[in-house]
């Protein structure tokens, strides 16, 4: 009976999985209340990178993105700015630079370099990096840098995964009856 019931549950932890792993990440739209860039690197020299002028601060910022990369297990990451650099280009400028997880699946990247809280320049120095674009003044520059996972391999990691932990559980099951 009790393995039945670990069966059944088994298969219905299998089935809601795919269709989670196979069911299409969100879209996100431009930054609201922004320009999108054509500079270079900022529209297909990089891949899934975008870039945005814009007046928003870091909560408007992320709480767009937040609000439009929407999963039941989004994971909300917070990484050093200096990273910035390893994961979309570098010579990014960076302020802050956060990560949206949807495992298994996707991640997506949001950089955000606020010229008059640079943290690697000096305060009396900060007014040479203004932003300019257009003819225009920002007080902020956004790049954000998706990192979609095909489907076949979403499905290929997370049964091996479940592989692995079924194969520790049975291991350590093992060692606790010696």
């Amino acid at each position: 009976m009790i393995k039945k019931i670990s069966l059944t549950i088994f298969i219905v932890f299998n089935i809601l999985a795919v269709v989670y792993l196979v069911s299409p990440t969100p879209s996100i739209p431009d930054l609201e209340n922004s320009i999108k860039s054509n500079l270079p690197g900022d529209t297909e020299q990089i891949a899934n990178v975008s870039g945005y002028f814009t007046n928003m601060s870091r909560d408007q910022v992320i709480g767009f993105y937040k609000k439009h990369y929407q999963g039941i297990f989004r994971i909300n990451l917070n990484h050093p700015p200096e990273k910035a650099r390893e994961i979309i280009v570098d010579t990014i400028p960076s302020y802050y630079l956060e990560e949206l997880v949807l495992p298994f699946k996707e991640s997506l990247y949001i950089n955000g370099f606020e010229w008059e809280k640079d943290v690697f320049t000096k305060p009396e120095k900060r007014i040479k990096n203004k932003i300019y674009y257009q003819d225009q003044e920002f007080l902020a520059k956004i790049t954000i840098r998706r990192f979609p996972v095909p489907i076949f391999n979403r499905l290929l990691t997370f049964f091996l995964t479940e592989i692995g932990v079924i194969f520790a559980i049975i291991t350590y099951k093992k060692i606790i009856k010696k």
